[in-house]
């Protein structure tokens, strides 16, 4: 439960980049079911808005998140979202992209939200691990069926079956992490990369990021049949004549999202 008069999940704008911090450092940012239904609304928020593009999802206090509220749990709280997963991204992540800004411990459900983002900035000192194992349950939010998509087989059979954690160097050089800075940097560094990510454009980009998340699941033969009703309004879109124009113009192009 969060401290009296405070919100349990804060939402900024900064430009074009929506930035969602988990807001209970008292408890780790443990996640519960208030955090649950801020994250939940604030990816809507995301994807609903013209004017953001990309959004950064953090925690407060050094620490990303130490996973399920267990205190909550027992209350009869879970921090998921009906036919959305935990907190509301994990089955269904948002349309427009999502990075993670790590700092301190990513455990459990906390690294969970971590593999339902699109990139990953971790500070130096950032730890991500999948403990559950070791209390006798499943990794049952996404790691036991995503990080083997994540990482190659055998570092994510490591970190699934033994509980341990791995540093943000190691979790960099094994695919998981994008950017590893100074400690206390994270947030700066994801929003920066957010909003490298934002200049380009909107329609584009989220239907690069929907091919990019359906084509495990789409076999060989299927793939470009797939894939060509996706890239086609897109490319008869104005926002790819206004590319183009602006290319060729030699100036920032000005996108409308159509």
């Amino acid at each position: 439960m969060s401290e009296p008069g405070t919100e349990s999940v804060l939402v900024e704008r900064r430009g074009a980049v929506q930035v969602i911090t988990i807001n209970r450092p008292q408890a780790k940012n443990a996640l519960d079911g208030a955090v649950a239904r801020g994250v939940a609304d604030a990816v809507d928020e995301l994807d609903a808005s013209d004017d953001l593009r990309a959004g950064v999802l953090t925690g407060a206090g050094g620490t990303f998140s130490a996973g399920m509220d267990l205190k909550a749990f027992l209350r009869g709280e879970r921090p998921s979202i009906e036919g959305r997963g935990l907190c509301g991204i994990t089955q269904t992540p948002p349309r427009k992209p999502l990075l993670a800004a790590v700092e301190g411990w990513a455990l459990a459900g906390g690294f969970e939200l971590v593999l339902a983002c699109d990139l990953v900035v971790a500070g130096r000192s950032a730890r991500f691990g999948v403990p559950e194992v070791s209390r006798s349950l499943i990794a049952a939010g996404g790691a036991a069926l995503f990080l083997p998509r994540r990482v190659p087989h055998a570092v994510a059979m490591e970190m699934l079956l033994t509980g341990q954690p791995v540093d943000a160097e190691r979790a960099a050089a094994v695919g998981l992490v994008n950017r590893v800075v100074d400690e206390g940097g994270a947030l700066e560094a994801a929003v920066a990369l957010a909003e490298v990510i934002a200049a380009n454009g909107p329609l584009a980009v989220a239907v690069t990021k929907q091919i990019a998340r359906s084509t495990s699941d789409w076999t060989a033969e299927e793939a470009w049949a797939r894939q060509q009703p996706l890239i086609e309004p897109v490319f008869a879109s104005e926002d790819a004549r206004e590319g183009a124009t602006a290319f060729a113009e030699r100036r920032k192009p000005v996108w409308k999202g159509r």
